[in-house]
């Protein structure tokens, strides 16, 4: 079991560095942070609480990320779903954020991010399966 962690955590992570490193690189890309960020400062309301800084909420929404996407793909990614895992969870990121009032822009603003906010999912899953596949 523990195994499929380390694959999802490794996905995840690898996710997460291309997504970084693009967003601060390319201009159009996918800004799935931004989405994160105000369903975290929304969730955080509905307690009447806050992040004081930009930075923290960014942190802790980095976080939160790669901890729930290790989970989703040591579950999904790691058995006969694999890259289909990576291509739900991409057309989710997707197609959800305005259907649960959250600003899709940073991600569905036009075609190219979208295909790269797929992209990126499906990337996190095909490390996760490489992962697992080595070390199973």
């Amino acid at each position: 079991m523990y195994k499929r962690f380390i694959a999802g955590l490794g996905g995840a992570i690898a996710l997460t560095i291309l997504h970084e490193t693009v967003r601060k690189n390319c201009k159009n890309a996918p800004e799935i942070n931004k989405v994160g960020e105000e369903a975290l400062e929304k969730s955080l309301n509905q307690f009447d609480a806050s992040v004081d800084s930009p930075d923290k909420l960014y942190a802790a929404t980095l976080v939160g990320d790669v901890i729930g996407n290790g989970i989703y793909y040591a579950g999904a990614a790691t058995n006969k779903a694999g890259l289909l895992s990576g291509l739900a969870m991409g057309v989710g990121t997707v197609l959800l954020p305005g259907k649960i009032g959250l600003d899709d822009t940073p991600v569905a603003e036009n075609n190219q991010k979208k295909m790269m906010t797929i992209g990126y999912y499906i990337f996190g899953a095909l490390v996760t399966k490489l992962i697992y596949d080595r070390i199973k």
